[in-house]
């Protein structure tokens, strides 16, 4: 390699090594939303969002009492596979404190649809619509099916990204938050 061909690496290597030091996002300047990301350990980001009857419901709503929550659409097939076992879940556990909960990615789906899909499986678990995508946005669901499973305390006990969840993993793990 002459010297030429070594000034042009070096000149490169530094001129990549600042642009990486200069673009970096100091911890100060990230929202607090992204440092203390919907993670096991953290709490769970409080929201409000209208049920299909229009009723403003929020997750604070809930404090002291575990929640399985679901993000799901219609038009996804694992979340539609997976939904019978949520709802025999939400029938099992019905005289317990525990909550499930179905958070529908309206923004990715419609109302129409969810109201379809809800009538002709009869499926009664509480669904809030996130119509803006925020509260998708917030948990950083970047797929559906994404679950969250949430202690008593509002802790996020454990994160279940895809599906579909038979319903004895359900059952482990609603056992598991009614238990702690």
């Amino acid at each position: 390699m002459n010297k030429k061909s070594k000034i042009i690496s070096i000149t490169i290597l530094m001129t990549g090594l600042a642009w990486i030091w200069l673009s970096r996002f100091p911890v100060d300047s990230i929202p607090a939303s992204l440092v203390e990301a919907p993670q096991v350990g953290f709490s769970a980001p409080d929201f409000t969002l209208p049920d299909l009857d229009s009723q403003e419901i929020s997750l604070s709503d809930y404090r002291g009492s575990p929640v399985i929550l679901n993000f799901w659409a219609s038009w996804c097939p694992p979340c539609k596979a997976e939904m019978p076992a949520f709802q025999k879940a939400f029938q099992e556990y019905a005289g317990s404190d525990l909550q499930i909960i179905a958070i529908n990615a309206t923004n990715q789906d419609s109302i129409a649809a969810v109201l379809s899909f809800t009538e002709e499986h009869g499926i009664t678990i509480p669904i809030l619509l996130d119509q803006t995508g925020f509260v998708s946005k917030e948990y950083l669901v970047h797929s559906l099916p994404t679950t969250y499973f949430i202690g008593k305390d509002g802790t996020i006990k454990e994160v279940i990204i895809g599906g579909p969840l038979p319903l004895s993993l359900l059952r482990i793990q609603a056992n598991g938050l009614i238990m702690d």
